[in-house]
């Protein structure tokens, strides 16, 4: 049997119109269910990339820590990535993404919350200390020391003289012959001499007058 030409075609026709119809369903379809949000938290930064969304539509995206901005509201096109530094802290905060797709019923509208904990403080490396440097030893000095100056020959005037015996001091008792010893012998011998003269011629007028 003899297929007429006519019908060959509209066949073929209708091939490729189901071909370009389910092509075009296809890609129609593509950005829909392509929208791609993901984000991560560490405990020092938040990392966000929003993917495939629709361009010409003003999504919005923002990031709060604790209630905080970290990103204020910030409009994007088809994609955002962005990089943010978290605050310090000494406990655990809550992180919040919020973001609005614009596109239709905004059915890729995105709120979440993730905690960041508190970073491990690395442990300090100990350093080892260094050898202490010996202190470098004195030079001995080579000058010759200086001479001692010469003693006077002379008594220094004011070396104090000594001192004069009191007047009210009584005399030590001597212990040898003084030079005036001959003369108070020699006055005891005239007394002893003429007391004995004075008592002879006593006795001599007593014997007369008897």
């Amino acid at each position: 049997m003899t297929i007429p030409r006519r019908s060959w075609r509209g066949a073929g026709a209708l091939v490729a119109a189901a071909v370009v119809g389910l092509t075009g369903g296809v890609i129609a379809a593509g950005p829909a269910v392509a929208h791609t949000p993901t984000w991560a938290v560490t405990c020092s930064e938040v990392t966000v990339d929003l993917t495939n969304y629709t361009s010409d539509v003003p999504n919005t995206v923002t990031v709060s820590v604790d209630g905080k901005d970290l990103l204020p509201t910030e409009t994007f096109g088809r994609e955002f990535h962005k990089k943010l530094a978290l605050p310090d802290h000494d406990k655990p905060v809550t992180v919040r993404l919020v973001v609005k797709d614009a596109d239709g019923d905004g059915k890729h509208s995105i709120d979440q919350s993730k905690t960041a904990e508190v970073c491990d403080e690395p442990s300090p490396t100990p350093t080892e200390p260094s050898p202490s440097e010996p202190a470098p030893s004195e030079t001995p000095s080579t000058e010759p020391p200086e001479p001692s100056a010469t003693p006077s020959e002379q008594p220094s005037e004011s070396a104090p003289a000594a001192p004069a015996p009191s007047p009210s001091t009584p005399d030590l008792a001597e212990t040898g012959s003084s030079s005036s010893t001959p003369v108070i012998g020699g006055a005891a011998v005239a007394v002893l001499l003429a007391g004995g003269g004075i008592l002879w011629a006593v006795r001599k007028r007593r014997t007369a007058q008897n």
